[in-house]
């Protein structure tokens, strides 16, 4: 039977999939607890108690995958990372995918400044950047060269008549003054090993590397946009918007020969010409619009005239070339947006470049090579500088492992021409400001160096607590120190490291609270008291714990009969009313939909799920609860 219109009745709505949480409003009758809007009475005692305890929320199942991620909560969370050889580049260390056979995300990291990663399982301080004594001012051009015995950087300025072969030391070894030179231009300047081509607006002239005035002549009337290489055993000229093979005697200068290829539109400007196995090749730019040409050798080993060019590469619409330069089977390529590599082919010459390797917003203007490494000018954190890429750790197809090199702390610009001084390892670039040539030094290490890691965060989204990183690390012959960096980026300095210091394991202090991902950076400082040496780094442990909030399983001991009684003596209810209650809670189980609890005698309101609803029919033990029912157990873990 039915008692009217209040909430006494039976629930006029179904329950067996809510749209959302339902909540009781609180009337005369004196209920315990209330879920999902349905009111109950409490019926505690020895055999079915109140209970509460914490939700488990560790998985101790087997798990196959590399990380821990979410489906292994379990013990200390640990990041190792003992190399770092395949470059900089990545942002979050857990995250990045792995771009070949040999997982290199282990090996990679996000940032650093004057350290040397090259060496597998050690990081050390790079050889110190500074201006080349007495050479100070001037936007120089560079190129390697030998005088006699003697490791020499031949400089000149263009703009001007001015060029100098220096040592590392400033020492000027020569200063050319061919009779007649005007203004040098860009890229008018060359060299077969023995003697210096020369261009200005009017001529191009060749004379010995290690001469002065003596033995320079005139060898060919140009124009005004001149571009030199000496490729395949010859001078190839590019004149305005024409290429020309070069090959006459010296004397009084000589006209132009026919082009081997003239571009149809007369505002193309030739910017570099390298050369390959199969080809020689020339690139350049009108616009918007780059392309890279290739002229394959005929049979009797000349370049053959074209009546229409041969395209070996297009660049993307507004990505043009500045540089090419071919070395260990690869055309680099440096662009006004950053440097790619390409592969060639030896049959045709033909040309595949790959993705940008590195982008920088300057440009790539020049590059140098040696052993497995590629220089190449740009700008570090807005200074002057140089990045080297490793030609032997292709990490993806035509992406190879690169980090920052040789910079000029302090100096604003952009690397603008390097290359190495002779035969030594020494580099030596210019910039792009008038700043003279800098130099890297063959014994001084630089003062300090730093090495930032990709941020970790274990492939889950969840919040951790870092709790201690340790750092491997010889640090007899300097200085040390332990960054952490938050999710905001902000920076703390947690461990402090002088030469000799034991480096145990440092808690991370800061942030004290607990961070979705964090990243750690590691400076290194050269010795104090010899400046050839340094520490080194090898690596570093991290342990963290998942920081996932506790939930709790509670069990509430519910009445559940036909005619109920308050403690007030208000009777509630009616015949049939305690299956209908059960049901309707056994179908938002069923649903596994979310339930609102308001617990009236505590005053604890959460939303949970119902694990578990456990009815056991029993007796009325007194005058409160008659009729059909019993007591009835539901498990609800809260969300």
């Amino acid at each position: 039977m039915a008692y009217g219109d209040n909430i006494t009745e039976g629930l006029p709505y179904p329950l067996s999939n809510p749209n959302s949480v339902r909540t009781y409003q609180i009337s005369g009758e004196a209920y315990d607890l209330s879920i999902n809007g349905q009111p109950f009475f409490m019926y505690t005692s020895d055999e079915t108690p109140y209970r509460r305890q914490t939700a488990p929320y560790r998985k101790d199942q087997f798990d196959s995958s590399s990380e821990p991620g979410e489906q292994s909560l379990t013990g200390w969370w640990l990041r190792s990372q003992s190399s770092f050889h395949s470059g900089m580049g990545i942002k979050f260390y857990d995250t990045q995918r792995s771009f070949s056979s040999v997982d290199v995300r282990y090996t990679r990291y996000t940032d650093s400044r004057n350290v040397d990663v090259w060496t597998q399982g050690q990081v050390t301080l790079l050889k110190e950047t500074a201006n080349m004594p007495g050479v100070t001012t001037g936007i120089y051009k560079l190129i390697s060269a030998m005088s006699g015995s003697t490791d020499v950087v031949i400089g000149y300025i263009p703009g001007t008549s001015t060029i100098k072969s220096f040592q590392a030391d400033g020492t000027v070894i020569t200063t050319y003054t061919p009779t007649g030179l005007g203004n040098i231009l860009d890229g008018g300047v060359c060299t077969d090993g023995t003697r210096l081509f020369v261009a200005d607006s009017d001529h191009i002239y060749v004379g010995p590397l290690n001469a002065a005035s003596v033995g320079w002549s005139e060898y060919y009337a140009t124009g005004s946009r001149v571009k030199l290489a000496w490729v395949k055993q010859r001078l190839v000229a590019a004149v305005t918007n024409s290429i020309y093979e070069l090959t006459g005697a010296t004397g009084s200068p000589l006209s132009l020969p026919t082009p081997v290829y003239t571009h149809p539109n007369t505002s193309w400007v030739w910017t570099s010409i390298s050369e390959s196995g199969g080809a020689i090749y020339a690139s350049g730019y009108a616009g918007g619009n780059s392309a890279i040409y290739k002229f394959t050798l005929s049979s009797n080993g000349s370049m053959p005239v074209l009546t229409s060019g041969v395209i070996a590469a297009q660049l993307p619409i507004g990505e043009f070339v500045n540089k090419i330069e071919y070395y260990l089977g690869y055309l680099m390529i440096g662009t006004n947006k950053g440097v790619r590599a390409a592969n060639v082919s030896d049959q045709d010459g033909s040309i595949n470049y790959g993705p940008l390797i590195i982008e920088i917003s300057v440009g790539v203007e020049d590059f140098a090579f040696r052993d497995t490494y590629v220089w190449l000018t740009g700008s570090i954190g807005g200074y002057a500088g140089l990045y080297r890429i490793d030609l032997d750790n292709e990490i993806d197809t035509l992406r190879f492992a690169y980090a920052t090199d040789a910079y000029l702390d302090g100096v604003t610009g952009h690397g603008s021409s390097v290359d190495f001084i002779g035969n030594s390892s020494q580099i030596a670039f210019t910039t792009s400001g008038s700043n003279g040539i800098a130099v890297q030094s063959s014994t001084v290490h630089a003062s300090s160096g730093y090495l930032q890691i990709g941020k970790i965060r274990y492939d889950t989204l969840e919040d951790k607590v870092f709790k201690i990183i340790k750092a491997r690390v010889n640090n007899a012959d300097g200085a040390f120190n332990i960054k952490s960096i938050d999710s905001d980026g902000n920076e703390y300095s947690i461990g402090n490291f002088d030469a000799g210091d034991f480096t145990p394991e440092v808690n991370v202090t800061y942030p004290v609270n607990a961070q979705e991902y964090m990243a750690f950076k590691f400076t290194l400082s050269r010795s104090a008291t010899d400046s050839t040496k340094g520490p080194k780094f090898f690596g570093y442990q991290l342990k963290a714990l998942p920081a996932v909030a506790r939930k709790r399983i509670i069990q509430y001991p519910i009445a559940l009969f036909d005619n109920e009684k308050d403690k007030n003596g208000v009777q509630i209810g009616y015949d049939g009313s305690a299956y209908e209650r059960l049901s309707t809670l056994e179908a938002i189980e069923s649903a596994g939909d979310s339930v609102r609890v308001d617990d009236f005698r505590t005053g604890e309101s959460y939303i949970g799920i119902i694990e578990e609803i456990n009815f056991v029919n029993r007796t009325p033990t007194g005058k409160r609860f008659t009729g059909f029912g019993g007591v009835l157990l539901v498990t609800i873990r809260s969300l």
